[in-house]
């Protein structure tokens, strides 16, 4: 029995430095408002306007995509829109591979995506980092790409399940 486990989280190096930038432009303003001789500002709402930037700011950091593949099928979950795992039992599927896919490209980005207008084809992306991901193809049609960062370890475990997709 092989299992594939797989955590990802927002933390590309890139993400952060536009996170930072963008926090840095509203508090340096906030700052100079509380600062000036004349400001309105008390210290209360000077307080609760950083508390709020910082959380806003690291509210990035509780998303996580949970992938899991096991005897059962494929289990996933992206933090906070899944509270559980999500499981698409090995019967379900019509065709399971890993691909490379445009990110952008094809389904506008990084995190959920659906798509309802463009490329409705494509489905469903749940995606974090990176260009490979877990390509479903479901019996009823639906197609749910999953990203994943461990290609290999993917690739090995989906091979070893191929004979409960039927």
């Amino acid at each position: 029995m092989k299992i594939f486990k797989e955590e990802q989280r927002f933390t590309q190096l890139w993400l952060l430095i536009i996170l930072a930038v963008s926090l840095i432009v509203p508090i340096t303003l906030i700052v100079k408002e509380y600062t000036q001789e004349n400001s309105t500002m008390s210290s209360t709402e000077f307080m609760l306007v950083l508390l709020g930037l910082t959380l806003s700011f690291a509210f990035i950091f509780i998303f996580k995509l949970s992938t899991r593949i096991d005897e059962y099928g494929i289990h996933y979950q992206f933090f906070p829109f899944h509270l559980s795992m999500k499981k698409i039992a090995w019967h379900e599927i019509n065709n399971a591979y890993i691909r490379t896919y445009n990110p952008i490209g094809e389904y506008g980005g990084w995190g959920l995506k659906r798509s309802f207008f463009r490329n409705k084809e494509k489905g469903t992306a749940i995606n974090i980092s990176g260009d490979v991901g877990i390509q479903l193809e479901l019996k009823n049609g639906k197609k749910i790409l999953i990203g994943t960062r461990k290609k290999e370890d993917a690739i090995r475990v989906l091979e070893n399940y191929q004979y409960k997709i039927n």
